[in-house]
């Protein structure tokens, strides 16, 4: 499960992050483009926080597809 105290540094702040558990398999990636992005060192991280009830069922499907539970959504209690 992923931790919010592990959050890699270029996740926007929000709801969804994506932690240190990162194997950079690029699914996210795939799944989620717009959210999604990779980092400088590699892995993924969370460029941009869903607005509507379907882009947060997007990065809640690519948060259940991720093969290490390194995708999390209980990051800042924002609003959606």
């Amino acid at each position: 499960m992923a931790s919010k105290d592990n959050r890699i540094k270029e996740n926007v702040s929000g709801k969804f992050y994506v932690d240190d558990q990162c194997v950079d398999c690029d699914m996210c990636r795939n799944l989620a483009p717009d959210f999604f992005g990779m980092a400088k060192n590699g892995g993924s991280y969370v460029k941009k926080q869903p607005s509507t009830a379907d882009e947060v069922d997007l990065c809640l499907e690519a948060m259940d597809g991720c093969p290490v539970d390194a995708v999390g959504d209980d990051g800042d209690d924002d609003e959606i």
